[in-house]
């Protein structure tokens, strides 16, 4: 093959893999629904992985916090061989069964145990889910393998048929990009029903520097439709919250009401929204599109 060949084969193989995804959504919507209604009740989501697997585990939770400000240890990555094993595979991790049910020992009751596995039998995994169900935490599976050993010891089974890859064994590749697909869809439709976001706008965006403190001003005139310099005095009356700040846009409200509105409704803007009288009569598109 020449190299565009090489590169197109690679492309065809990876167009194969959304498809592949679709079909496993009606269980994944299940999974989303009994996560959100176990956060709710105290509950923390926990990832386990070894390898590529457990890699995308640690991009996912990681990227929570600066993206919907999810509370530290809502989402937990544990990955065989720990931190040293991200950057350098670590021979053999992967079949420590005990090791997994070691570091699944934190788990409780009430929370979400996704194991992640391309092969669907990785000791490590199998020990950490084993550990999980005894407790009676709620156990999900994330395969590429439709006949997956673990498949047994999981009340949930996300199996993604990827199929063969272009270089054999190599589930860093469509079984890889699987996962990262299914992670994704799981955390943001999780962080969406949890509240969030606004419509399709990160409201509980951490503004760390100033690109971010910039976009939490557009996120702000794009929501409310108000001008900049509305938008600025709203946010610093609300103590650079963007919560509350925009609550107080949408219904003419002072900044304390909108907060406590917001805790009323366990942080929802929209549920917030509708237990606030109109202000003036009207609601914006955005408001209508969160309804």
């Amino acid at each position: 093959m020449s190299t565009t060949e090489l590169l197109q084969t690679l492309n065809r193989e990876d167009a194969s893999v959304a498809p592949a995804v679709l079909r496993i959504m009606p269980e994944l919507a299940v999974v989303v629904d009994l996560a959100v209604e176990r956060i709710r009740a105290g509950g923390a989501v926990h990832y386990f992985g070894a390898g590529t697997s457990g890699r995308l585990a640690v991009i996912d939770a990681a990227e929570l916090m600066p993206t919907f400000n999810a509370p530290d240890g809502l989402f937990v990555a544990h990955h065989a061989g720990g931190a040293a094993a991200l950057l350098r595979a670590v021979e053999n991790i992967e079949d420590n069964a005990q090791m997994g049910a070691q570091e699944a020992s934190v788990v409780q009751p009430g929370d979400v145990v996704v194991g992640l596995t391309a092969s669907g039998r990785t000791p490590y995994v199998g020990g950490a889910l084993d550990v999980a169900r005894a407790v009676g935490a709620m156990t999900v599976l994330i395969t590429a393998n439709p006949r997956a050993e673990l498949a047994a010891r999981v009340e949930h089974l996300l199996a993604v048929d990827t199929g063969p890859e272009v270089i054999t064994g190599s589930t860093r590749l469509k079984a890889g990009t699987a996962q990262k697909l299914v992670l994704n869809s799981f955390s943001t439709a999780v962080m969406v029903r949890l509240g969030h976001t606004w419509s399709n706008l990160m409201v509980d965006m951490v503004a760390t520097n100033a690109k971010l403190r910039g976009r939490v001003i557009r996120i702000l005139r794009e929501a409310s439709g108000a001008d900049e310099p509305t938008a600025r005095t709203a946010l610093e009356a609300a103590s650079g919250e963007l919560k509350p700040a925009l609550l107080s846009l949408l219904s003419g409200v002072d900044p304390d009401t909108a907060r406590a509105a917001l805790e009323h409704h366990q942080g929802s803007v929209a549920e917030a929204l509708r237990s606030i009288p109109s202000h003036n009569g009207t609601r914006n598109n955005r408001q209508e599109t969160a309804r």
